[in-house]
């Protein structure tokens, strides 16, 4: 196994028989040996990340030894990828019928992310938008729309639920993800409810090669505070490679920090720890079992006296959750590949007790319990070519069970909340390297609604040459009227609790989403790029909007009601511009325009203020920028950065003498980061990494928050963090 560039053997790259599940990894010096192989004509492929991959075809004979040497040219890796979560079957990014953006564990790295949250603005169309000034709960909105329209799968199943939703992304340590896939725009017919958005797609981490890591990074906040994150990662893989283990572990303990000096804080204080592993084990060349499960314990606390309980605090907001999942999936194909099935079933049990209070409130604490069960099957079925067009044929049926109680009984809140989802969906795909058409259905029942749901999905692509992939697409979707999600976040408005509550005839929201793209690539001899432009169109019908209603009958609770709108419009363009020399330099931009209306003006103020068609924190105008420069072999740099422009941003004032609404049009933001690493080599296959940078360089922070026990902790908006410098080691063996 050689380099084309450098001649120099390869370790670590992955050797498939095409079709089967026999493979192997080859060892430090780049050599591989595999035995047991069919009689006949076999094709053999060879595969690394950062390098495009190579396939060749050879001829087996009983009893005798074949040296099969491949050549392996580097690819930049925002290029070239595998993605499933456009078709739900493994398929090339540049062939599949959407697009489909790739966060990978590089950009993990590059950035300094320790979690989901702090990584998923540097994707075109994805903003994370802090909620909360107490407990700091996030939300990822795609194109334009809020969180409850987008779906979050783990490794393809959706068991984030409301509650899981809520603060979720925070929560997944980025040791167990291997990369995360989004699709923008409606996904229903593949996904299910709340994929109006668009669908984040989190795939764990699976065991490639024997390997162990651990590092550490500390952030530090101003003022002396501390972010620490300590992580642990090793992969165990059996010598024929039919069985192998991947574990992971994070510890992180946050100070919690007081920008403006009232003695409230603005960023909540986190102590959590994550443990989990993922394994697989070959049943036979073309069967295999694969099992995960993770546990997550996060305690997260904002207000004031922490050294007391929260009880005696004047604000508090604590949670302690205690989060347990997995699954198991059972996948099996023929030796030609052309029948393939899978069945799966998936857990998430959480437990959360929790305190929303104000003044010293001693009837504050809450307890809930969150059950989220999937179970499914599906079969895809690779016709022959017919004419010039081959088709893939991909059939399945999903049951999805969630059991929700949540209690506040001091604030007079028992919530109980069972949902049930039966699912079937169909599609065919026709196409070769010039064309493909999709087209696909998934038919809905949810027990919360009178009638069953259809969602039909359509999509094409045509590539008249290999640097041009023209696409366009259709979806439908729904979103069903339990909509708690956010609603289980309670919030300390203008010193006294806000709560939200469902109006009594809430109906289901539906969507039509059209989009179009073109996708170009273009090679400078050894430069690759990549540009892209997409439109997108989103319709909502009967779209969900919160209306204030009055207070609760001891007048300490502020009541919201979530009620059907007229309806919105979001449409935008996404751009996005890649370029890459293999083993020097990445850089990727992003930049999106867009509006975001409802159809009529709409009051949230119950006449105080003038009704608006502008949809709240949606500006209409974001992007990013990363970029990775390897300065010497040992040496690499990342400079990276998300820029926010201006948006509607909603104020509850509260003066001790009166209450009143307030609207602000927030200033522009820069959020800029720098990282260096310099890697040292211990011994022969073990490497020690040192780190250092800087996030948010300009201290890119909201000037007016809110201030003491009066404060309205959604008023928050701009970078969540302010700025830190940080330091990390990582040892690998």
């Amino acid at each position: 196994m050689e380099s084309v560039k450098t001649g120099e053997h390869l370790p670590y790259i992955t050797i498939t028989v095409k079709g089967t599940n026999i493979g192997i990894i080859t060892d430090a010096t780049g050599h591989y040996f595999l035995k047991n192989l069919p009689i006949g004509q076999i094709t053999l492929q060879a595969s690394s990340i950062g390098y495009a991959t190579v396939e060749q075809m050879v001829q087996t004979e009983p009893n005798k030894t074949l040296e099969v040497n491949f050549m392996l040219e580097e690819a930049s890796e925002l290029i070239e990828n595998i993605v499933v979560s456009a078709t739900r079957n493994e398929t090339s990014k540049k062939e599949a019928p959407v697009i489909v953006n790739v966060l990978s564990h590089k950009l993990f790295e590059s950035t300094a992310s320790a979690n989901l949250t702090e990584v998923m603005n540097f994707q075109p169309g994805l903003r994370v938008e802090n909620n909360c000034g107490n407990c700091g709960t996030t939300q990822l909105r795609i194109n334009g729309l809020e969180g409850q329209y987008s779906q979050i799968l783990l490794d393809s199943r959706p068991i984030f639920s409301s509650l899981a939703g809520v603060y979720g992304l925070e929560q997944l340590p980025v040791g167990m993800i291997e990369r995360v896939e989004v699709i923008r725009g409606g996904g229903s017919a593949l996904f299910g409810a709340s994929a109006i958005g668009g669908v984040v797609n989190i795939i764990t981490k699976e065991p490639l090669r024997n390997s162990v890591s651990i590092s550490n990074t500390t952030n530090l906040f101003p003022g002396g505070k501390a972010d620490i994150n300590t992580s642990f990662n090793g992969s165990f893989v059996s010598d024929d490679h039919r069985a192998g283990l991947y574990l992971f572990g994070m510890l992180k303990d946050r100070s919690s920090y007081d920008r403006n000096g009232d003695g409230f804080s603005n960023v909540p204080k986190i102590n959590s720890e994550t443990l989990g592993f993922r394994g697989y084990y070959r049943t036979s060349d073309q069967t295999r079992l694969t099992a995960e499960y993770h546990h997550i314990h996060e305690f997260r606390r904002g207000g004031n006296a922490f050294d007391r309980p929260p009880h005696q605090a004047d604000i508090a907001e604590q949670l302690n959750h205690k989060i347990d999942g997995g699954g198991l999936r059972f996948n099996a194909f023929t030796p030609d590949n052309k029948h393939r099935w899978d069945a799966f079933a998936s857990a998430q049990i959480i437990k959360r007790d929790s305190y929303f209070g104000i003044d010293r409130n001693e009837d504050a604490y809450g307890m809930t319990d969150d059950k989220t069960f999937v179970v499914g099957s599906q079969y895809t079925y690779a016709m022959n070519r017919l004419w010039f067009l081959s088709a893939e044929l991909t059939a399945g049926l999903e049951y999805t069970y969630n059991d929700l109680h949540d209690r506040f009984l001091g604030l007079g809140r028992d919530l109980k909340q069972t949902t049930r989802v039966w699912g079937g969906y169909l599609q065919n795909e026709w196409k070769n390297e010039t064309f493909s058409l999709l087209i696909g259905t998934r038919l809905d029942k949810h027990n919360l609604m009178d009638k069953a749901v259809l969602s039909p999905r359509a999509n094409v692509r045509y590539s008249p040459t290999e640097q041009i992939g023209l696409r366009a697409s259709y979806s439908s979707g729904y979103r069903a009227p339990q909509a708690y999600d956010e609603d289980l976040h309670v919030e300390a408005v203008g010193g006294m609790l806000s709560m939200i509550e469902l109006a009594d005839n809430l109906k289901p929201e539906y969507s039509h989403s059209l989009s179009a793209s073109a996708d170009l690539y273009k090679n400078f001899g050894a430069v690759q790029t990549n540009l892209l432009v997409e439109g997108f169109y989103t319709i909502l019908d009967d779209v969900f909007t919160l209306v204030p209603v009055g207070m609760n009958e001891q007048e300490t609770i502020a009541l919201w009601e979530r009620r059907n709108g007229s309806g919105s419009k979001v449409q935008g363009v996404n751009f996005e511009g890649k370029i890459g020399l293999p083993g020097s330099f990445d850089i990727q931009l992003g930049y999106t325009l867009q509006s975001s209306r409802y159809d009529r003006p709409e009051d949230w103020t119950d006449g105080e203020l003038a009704p608006r068609r502008k949809i709240p924190r949606a500006p209409n105008q974001y992007g990013y920028f990363t970029s990775t420069f390897e300065l010497t072999r040992s040496l690499k740099a990342a400079l990276f950065g998300n820029y926010t422009g201006s948006m509607l941003a909603r104020h509850t004032i509260n003066t001790g003498e009166e209450e009143y609404f307030a609207e602000k049009h927030t200033p522009r933001f820069w959020d800029m980061g720098v990282k260096f690493a310099y890697t040292f080599q211990v011994g022969s296959a073990s490497n020690l990494e040192l780190s250092a940078g800087v996030k948010n360089i300009f201290d890119q922070y909201q000037k007016d928050l809110d201030y003491g026990i009066l404060k309205d902790a959604s008023y928050v908006y701009g970078p969540a963090l302010p700025r830190m410098y940080f330091f990390g080691v990582k040892f690998s063996l």
